[in-house]
């Protein structure tokens, strides 16, 4: 007897499906509240996201700042 993969799939939790993935396209359709994402991938991307900004700040912090347009600051003092 072979041994039925391990899957964190959705479609494989779905009883009602024949096995056709069209059907579970058209049940998803029809059943939007009850297909979501499972908690423990939305806390995997809100991690992801986090450590993405943090990185995207420690990047901008470290660069050496840049004066964009420094002619027109130094008509803006003049006058």
């Amino acid at each position: 007897m072979t041994r039925r993969k391990k899957t964190r799939s959705l479609a494989d939790k779905v009883t009602i499906r024949t096995g056709r993935r069209k059907d579970y396209k058209k049940w998803r359709h029809d059943n939007p509240d009850q297909v979501a994402p499972s908690r423990r991938f939305v806390a995997k991307k809100q991690q992801q996201r986090k450590l993405q900004a943090a990185r995207k700040m420690a990047r901008q912090e470290s660069g050496q700042p840049i004066a964009i347009h420094p002619e027109k600051q130094d008509k803006k003092e003049d006058s």
